[in-house]
């Protein structure tokens, strides 16, 4: 499944027109970056947009990336998930849906409930302050590392073929 060009192209135009709002210059890198998020199914963390970015823009540093990912983010138009061990992810997509995350891999994946988007607020939040979204984040492991899991022992080698024993015995 692929994010069509018509909703890539509505959010970047959303972005030029928060960096206009905001007098903050557009540049190509700040437009290259926030495109490889805005065009990402997988939740980048800034490492890989980095290296996406990096590809199209050799010239481009890590702390741009990060530094445009992290005013993207005060400026509301992308949202970060996690916090995963290493790093943060961030997703453009701003419509409201949850995520299921593998624990494993960082594998991350949107999808929409409406019985979920009808949770209250919870009462026991009231003396927390004002609450501005809430979305619901399963966590697990993804087909491939349940699958990968199910080849191994529990020690984590591999397990043996039924039948086969030690050679010689």
């Amino acid at each position: 499944m692929k994010i069509p060009s018509s909703e890539v192209e509505r959010r970047i135009e959303r972005f030029k027109a928060a960096a206009k709002k905001t007098g903050v210059k557009l540049t190509h890198q700040r437009l290259e970056i926030f495109r490889e998020v805005a065009a990402s199914l997988d939740h980048p963390d800034a490492e890989a947009v980095f290296r996406g970015v990096q590809a199209r823009i050799p010239t481009v540093s890590l702390d741009t990336v990060y530094r445009t990912l992290w005013m993207l983010n005060d400026w509301q138009l992308i949202a970060t998930l996690g916090p995963r061990r290493e790093s943060v992810r961030f997703d453009a997509n701003l419509e409201p849906h949850h995520h299921c995350v593998c624990v494993r891999c960082g594998l991350a994946k949107d999808f929409e409930s409406s019985e979920l988007n009808a949770l209250r607020i919870p009462g026991a939040l009231k003396g927390f302050g004002s609450i501005a979204a809430a979305h619901v984040e399963f966590r697990g492991l993804c087909k491939s590392c349940t699958k990968e899991q199910a080849g191994k022992s529990v020690t984590g080698k591999p397990k043996r073929s039924q039948g086969k024993g030690r050679r010689g015995k």
